[in-house]
């Protein structure tokens, strides 16, 4: 590479200038992959003051604030980012888990109105739209209204439908999970969840510890953790 830079200075060719975005950016998704959150959230912030209308950058910085539990600033780049790109508001789904998380959504009206046909065949969407239903309202209207859903493949959804929808028990659900890891942690989670939304908080926090000791490394993995974390406090 130094030999290519002399042949070109040598030749008089004009040296592109560094794009300083482009090293924060890959120095953000290192910290990103390495879950050095606080790491992370510095370089978005140096990201976004030089490029204060990228949406993007918003997103990847609320997620990250949001893995360290900071729901409120967690929330506000997600509005700030959904103010820049309103038409992304129906596929918006970590805006609304936050909502349920820290109970917003009578503050936040929005987080409710959810397109019914972003994903058709998603139960985790109908999930978190019942959750945010029932904080809204009532457990009642929220299985009043959920989302219809055809057929979620993954295991055990269409039993925690069926759980939401009051047509199946929590026996049902841990049964069709089997000794599935993937499959135990959606389990619990979305069986806290629903004892949470139905007052019952003791069973809440079991199933979901339960979740998070099944140490699930994706996403939904973050959202248990942070949910216990909120919940114990």
């Amino acid at each position: 590479m130094r030999l290519i830079t002399a042949v070109l200075l040598a030749c008089g060719w004009p040296m592109p200038a560094q794009d300083p975005v482009a090293d924060l950016v890959q120095s953000a998704q290192r910290h990103e992959a390495r879950r050095e959150h606080a790491q992370a959230i510095a370089d978005f912030d140096q990201i976004l003051k030089l490029r204060p209308q990228w949406a993007d950058a918003y997103n990847h910085r609320g997620t990250e604030h949001f893995k360290m539990a900071r729901i409120q600033q967690s929330l506000a780049d997600f509005d700030r980012a959904l103010e820049i790109e309103p038409a992304q508001a129906p596929y918006h789904w970590q805006a609304r888990h936050r909502s349920v998380l820290r109970g917003q959504v009578r503050r936040r009206p929005e987080a409710v109105r959810i397109a019914p046909d972003v994903n058709g065949n998603d139960v985790e969407n109908a999930a978190w739209r019942y959750l945010c239903m029932a904080r809204a309202g009532t457990v009642q209207s929220a299985r009043d209204s959920i989302l219809p859903i055809e057929h979620d493949s993954r295991v055990p959804m269409m039993q925690i439908y069926a759980l939401y929808k009051g047509k199946t028990g929590v026996g049902d659900v841990l049964a069709a999970a089997g000794d599935s890891n993937d499959g135990l942690f959606y389990a619990h989670l979305y069986i806290g969840l629903y004892y949470e939304a139905s007052g019952n908080a003791k069973a809440a926090r079991d199933h979901i510890s339960r979740a998070v000791k099944q140490k699930a490394d994706h996403y939904m993995g973050d959202v248990a953790r942070v949910h216990l974390q909120l919940l114990k406090r």
